[in-house]
């Protein structure tokens, strides 16, 4: 804990700033933090590799990937999926087994109850003045009986008698890939590809360097984390929403092919942040830790 005689008050009060200090020093209480521009994904990064797609695709929800990284997102899962299908199918074999055990040792039972049933059957007269044997057989079973059970009893310092711990059942896995960031059912052949129109510049400068990469291809305006975008489906290229507002949803065609839209051919793009709490994006980060209560 911070001395309080050495920070900057003469109060006698334990300041909010003293207590955020002591917070962060000990590891005790909730952490909030605002994140910055530098901490937010770019509109062209894919989600998945966090860098300029070099062959971006797009889902139906708006969500750009690298295609060499979905893909293998996709490969992934498929075996994780077959892997697991293998071992659910090992499970149901050996469960199919055990039971198939326990059903003939339950008729064996049942017929060693009954053939031991049917051999009690008294075929002669009993004399009631004399003792049987069977009354000492019984007695003599019963105490064997005890001392079998007390040889049974579980105990906690054999091992042989200590119960075992089973392995966890598997459930069964589900077959559909999922993608990453909404979570919905995705399939290789609902990607769309998209085509970016670079920017005219002068100087031959790396893709990842450059601040401004991409222009619409409609209006010629600079895209980036601001400005809201929407893909075209039949071509691919991406555009201003403004631009679709004002000039493409007054016929429903797309300029590069003269197709004929529908609102589904007409995807927004998912993009991040800009810093700026008007953005509309979520930029703060909450940690939440043990609290030390009195």
């Amino acid at each position: 804990m911070t001395r309080h005689a050495r920070n900057s008050t003469a109060s006698a009060v334990y300041t909010y700033h003293e207590k955020k200090k002591d917070s962060r020093q000990s590891g005790y209480g909730s952490k909030q933090e605002r994140l910055s521009k530098d901490s937010v994904k770019d509109f062209d990064c894919c989600h998945l590799t966090l860098q300029p797609c070099r062959e971006p695709v797009i889902t139906k929800d708006g969500y750009l990937y690298d295609k060499e990284a979905i893909y293998e997102y996709i490969i992934h899962k498929k075996t994780d999926y077959a892997r697991k299908m293998k071992a659910y199918g090992e499970q149901v074999k050996k469960e199919a087994a055990e039971n198939q055990i326990v059903s003939q040792e339950s008729k064996k039972d049942k017929v060693d109850a009954f053939l031991k049933k049917e051999s009690s059957i008294v075929s002669k007269p009993i004399n009631p003045f004399k003792a049987s044997t069977s009354d000492e057989g019984k007695s003599s079973t019963a105490s064997a009986s005890v001392a079998s059970s007390s040889k049974s009893l579980p105990s906690f310092w054999i091992p042989s008698l200590t119960p075992q711990a089973k392995k966890s059942k598997i459930e069964k896995p589900d077959k559909t890939v999922y993608c990453p960031m909404s979570g919905k059912p995705l399939k290789a052949k609902d990607l769309i590809a998209v085509e970016f129109t670079l920017i005219d510049d002068e100087h031959d400068k790396a893709l990842i360097v450059k601040k401004d990469r991409y222009k619409c291809a409609v209006t010629g305006d600079t895209l980036g984390n601001s400005v809201p975008c929407a893909i075209l489906v039949p071509s691919g290229k991406v555009v201003t929403l403004e631009a679709v507002e004002k000039l493409i949803k007054v016929d429903m065609l797309d300029p590069f092919t003269s197709t004929k839209l529908k609102e589904s051919d007409i995807i927004v793009m998912m993009r991040g942040g800009t810093g700026f709490s008007g953005a509309g994006i979520e930029l703060s980060a909450k940690k939440d830790g043990p609290v030390m209560q009195a």
